[in-house]
């Protein structure tokens, strides 16, 4: 795959996390709370994503047992954890503190890849990062526009939604090399989908189902910002950094804002304007730093392999 491919489609992944809002604000509409509207997601992509390979690709579902942690941890700790946390700052705090503090995730995955995947602390990746974490800062109205106090356990929780989110790219990045992309969000799913049935209390709240409206919206963020996401997301993992998948994902708050605007008629700000500009920066960086060392690699090893593609 070539390295534009690559960018491209983990850029459309993230965004695809961006139009969430289109179908949980509508979940929300009907009763659900926010564990219950990960739940319906991780459980009906679940069923949806082994209904549809076990019957057109069963070959996709055949994994190793001993990988099975790996699945585990993105499933439950990646995803599940990282949205109780995400939603709970939310809860005690305000939605504008949840995602400055969500987009740390870029300096927990830069650091950890550091000494897990020996990848390079550059002055770019660096400057990437800050431009990002000051981009999402104005977009979500933390800084300049008033000072925020935050209680020691919103600080916790929202760095640990930071964390948690920032561990999709790295344990992602180990299986990447192993599996298919859908085989790994099938997985993923399955196993954020078990943990969470029996703890979210869903069995209690079953009558919005009665809703036609109910089912297409939960469909609708299932096929398009779950499994889509997820899918294209995790198969740009296994042919770039993982610090510099997670610079790119920042595109999701931009994309949130966008919808925001145009379909529930948000108002933008100027300092929300020259946060989108700020993180756009941040993703030209990134991606520019990287083409230009594919350039300089160019007569020697080529950096994009497959590794065990189940294609």
């Amino acid at each position: 795959m070539r390295p534009a491919a690559a960018y491209g489609i983990t850029i459309f992944g993230a965004s695809f996390w961006g139009l969430t809002g289109l179908f949980v604000q509508n979940l929300y509409a009907f009763g659900f709370s926010p564990l219950e509207v990960v739940t319906i997601r991780m459980s009906l992509s679940m069923i949806l994503m082994f209904g549809i390979i076990g019957f057109i690709r069963p070959y996709l579902l055949k994994i190793h047992l001993r990988d099975l942690p790996y699945f585990i941890g993105l499933g439950v700790v990646s995803i599940a954890l990282f949205n109780w946390c995400y939603f709970t700052v939310m809860e005690q705090s305000s939605l504008s503190v949840a995602v400055v503090l969500l987009y740390t995730s870029p300096v927990f995955v830069a650091v950890i890849s550091r000494f897990v995947f020996q990848e390079p602390m550059t002055l770019n990746k660096i400057g990437a990062i800050l431009l990002t974490m000051a981009g999402c800062s104005l977009v979500a109205g933390f800084f300049p526009l008033g000072s925020m106090n935050l209680t020691f356990s919103v600080l916790v929780f929202g760095l640990a939604s930071g964390f948690f989110c920032a561990l999709y790219s790295i344990i992602g990045k180990f299986v990447s090399r192993k599996y298919h992309s859908i085989t790994i969000t099938a997985y993923s799913m399955l196993c954020g989908g078990v943990f969470l049935l029996p703890v979210s209390g869903i069995e209690n709240n079953l009558a919005p189902f009665a809703e036609p409206m109910a089912w297409i919206y939960a469909v609708g963020s299932v096929l398009v910002s779950t499994i889509l996401a997820y899918v294209l997301y995790t198969a740009g993992l296994k042919y770039i950094e993982s610090s510099h998948a997670a610079i790119l994902a920042t595109i999701e708050p931009i994309v949130g804002i966008m919808v925001g605007v145009m379909i529930f008629h948000d108002e933008l700000t100027g300092w929300q304007t020259i946060g989108i500009l700020l993180i756009f920066s941040s993703i030209i960086l990134s991606v520019f730093s990287k083409k230009m060392k594919f350039r300089r690699r160019k007569r020697g090893k080529p950096p994009f392999h497959h590794h065990g593609d189940a294609m």
